[in-house]
């Protein structure tokens, strides 16, 4: 089965079953993942494009794209939002939103209209391989992981640039996508993923996005979605910036817990397995 179908057409229920191992298995990887091939990311990249032609495209396209998101999630996954007025409370400053990655075109879309201004989300430079979107995903926000020390070095300039901008920083601390998921995973990367927020010393939300079975069929079984919003959560002056990921890390991962027990319907059933099926 083609990986987008997962996401755009009801399946089978004998096929909605996900064996695995650990929750850091992922069970939708690109052709360079299962190839085990090493994605880098372009000679020169630049992170913040310097063009102005560039910058006026990027504005005019993340319209575009949120403007399609609104319909995107309103019609075809009949989304309702929870929580966005707790966004005012950062007004005059950027902030970092953690969501879960259970759906990679709502995990696309949904944030943007989540949020209440633009949004830069972290991804993987696998992305970049993905046909037709991978070129404009840096466009719309896109802002890839580095691998040498140099881009290492030249992403966390952007980060905290576009935070500094006032803009929101979008994180699935959860790292892999796993399709319709109802709990929440621990975080792979622990604590580390918090430290954006509180280098810049700005709050922290949560996005969890929870499913429900519909009240029509014209999709068969497929779920439709709620999407909380929660927060904020503010690093404490008063700890070491150790202290603080670690403070933030467990609000974020309890904030989405509670959440998630929101799910009233199962369209996915994750099986946890000694040895993969």
């Amino acid at each position: 089965m083609a990986k987008a179908e997962l996401f755009q057409k009801d399946i089978p229920k004998e096929e909605r079953i996900f064996y695995y191992e650990s929750e850091e298995d992922d069970p939708i990887k690109t052709d360079e993942q299962e190839k085990k091939i090493e994605v880098g990311l372009p000679k020169d990249y630049q992170f913040i494009p310097k063009n102005p032609f560039t910058k006026l495209y990027s504005a005019l396209l993340f319209r575009a794209f949120k403007v399609f998101g609104q319909y995107y999630e309103r019609v075809y996954w009949q989304t309702k939002f929870y929580g966005r007025e707790k966004l005012k409370k950062a007004k005059g400053k950027g902030y970092v939103m953690y969501a879960n990655h259970t759906n990679p075109f709502h995990d696309v879309f949904g944030p943007a209209f989540a949020a209440d201004r633009r949004i830069f989300t972290i991804i993987s430079p696998v992305n970049l391989k993905i046909p037709g979107i991978g070129k404009l995903l840096p466009l719309i926000g896109g802002l890839p992981l580095g691998k040498t020390k140099a881009e290492k070095a030249a992403f966390n300039a952007a980060v905290d640039k576009r935070l500094a901008q006032k803009n929101a920083l979008i994180i699935y601390p959860e790292a892999h996508v796993w399709p319709y998921a109802t709990n929440i995973r621990k975080f792979p990367a622990g604590d580390r993923s918090f430290k954006y927020a509180v280098r810049n010393n700005l709050p922290i939300f949560t996005m969890t996005t929870t499913y429900h079975r519909r009240k029509d069929k014209k999709r068969g079984d497929l779920p439709r979605m709620d999407v909380y919003v929660d927060g904020p959560f503010y690093p404490n002056p008063k700890k070491s910036e150790a202290e603080n990921m670690t403070d933030l890390a467990k609000k974020a991962y309890d904030s989405m817990v509670k959440y998630s027990k929101n799910n009233t319907y199962e369209y996915f059933t994750y099986k946890k397995v000694s040895k993969k099926k």
